[in-house]
């Protein structure tokens, strides 16, 4: 085989350049394999305590463990209940007793009591004011606001009669123009005042 090898370089021996040639070329296979890459390519580095959080599985173990506990307990008593056929004494027949009721039933009787006079001595009086003079006060203090009033007592719903008037005649007639009177106050002579 080594007779067909055709070397690059002039040689005068072919078996040796040709030994020398695949020497050098599985070298050169060999640093090519084991070649460092000048541009770092790789992922970053995961941590572990970063995709594991550790407190957090710390914290779900103990909520696990006092769910287990609990529900060991109930089962606990779930089971004496059924070793025990139920036996739970949940009746209460204690009638509430108390150590002053006669005295608290003898005072509420006495303050009844008590009321009843007062509200007899209430009734039994006779009133000191009278409503006949309180209404004829009222009267009085009407009248004598209606000499000082400058318009008469209901004449915002006189007012208003008139404007629904004019405004019924003028949706009738189509009339734009709006008329508004007022009502004047009915002269008083001083006779009359006092």
């Amino acid at each position: 085989m080594h007779k067909n090898y055709q070397p690059i370089k002039p040689a005068s021996n072919k078996l040796l350049i040709k030994r020398w040639d695949s020497s050098s070329y599985d070298m050169h296979r060999r640093k090519v394999k084991s070649a460092k890459a000048v541009v770092d390519t790789k992922s970053p580095s995961t941590y572990v305590h970063l995709q594991y959080k550790l407190k957090k599985v710390q914290l779900e173990e103990e909520r696990h463990a006092t769910i287990d506990r609990d529900n060991r307990i109930l089962l606990e008593k779930m089971s004496a209940i059924m070793r025990t056929r139920g036996r739970v004494d949940n009746w209460n027949d204690y009638q509430p007793k108390s150590l002053n009721k006669n005295k608290r039933t003898r005072e509420l009787i006495r303050v009844t009591l008590e009321n009843q006079k007062i509200l007899a001595r209430i009734q039994s009086k006779k009133p000191q004011y009278t409503t006949t003079k309180w209404d004829n006060e009222w009267s009085e203090t009407k009248r004598y606001m209606n000499y000082i009033r400058k318009y008469p007592e209901n004449w915002y719903q006189l007012q208003q009669a008139e404007r629904e008037k004019s405004r019924v005649s003028r949706g009738a007639s189509k009339a734009s123009t709006r008329q508004v009177q007022y009502i004047t106050r009915p002269t008083v002579t001083k006779s009359e005042a006092f």
